[in-house]
């Protein structure tokens, strides 16, 4: 009667071991406090994986990866340049060369930046942000 209940013991570990390693948030510990975005299939198929098999720790391992944010990818990455150092880059008349700023952002954040790319989206200051940089806005 030993042995069964060794077996048992052994396949319950293994499949619960099995069942942690499809959680997300083991293999993606970087992801976690996000809220919301898009759900990344590969992560969201190993929790369901982990329901076909293992009921009850499959929906915990979709459980943990909802509530801490792992099962989706990673949101856009956002960097800050200082006002001043970006003031090079103004015209008098409130214009922004762009190879001056390109230039400036690869030096702070040390990515070359395609900012003449057509995909690349531009919007136009306020008033009261050229106000600032003490730049009148061209009319």
């Amino acid at each position: 009667m030993r042995i069964p209940s060794r077996v048992i013991g052994g396949a319950l570990i293994v499949t619960l071991l099995t069942q942690l390693t499809a959680c997300g948030t083991l293999f993606y510990p970087d992801r976690r406090g996000q809220i919301d975005g898009k759900i990344d299939p590969v992560v969201a198929a190993m929790d369901a994986i982990g329901i076909l098999f293992y009921v009850i720790p499959g929906l915990i391992a979709f459980g943990i990866d909802f509530a801490t944010g792992a099962i989706y990818y990673p949101g856009g990455r956002t960097a800050q340049v200082a006002p001043e150092k970006l003031r090079e880059a103004l015209s008098p008349d409130g214009k922004v060369d762009n190879l001056k700023l390109q230039a400036i952002l690869e030096s702070e954040l040390g990515q070359r930046l395609p900012l003449n790319d057509p995909r690349l989206i531009q919007q136009r200051g306020s008033v009261e942000q050229l106000a600032a940089y003490q730049r009148v806005p061209a009319a």
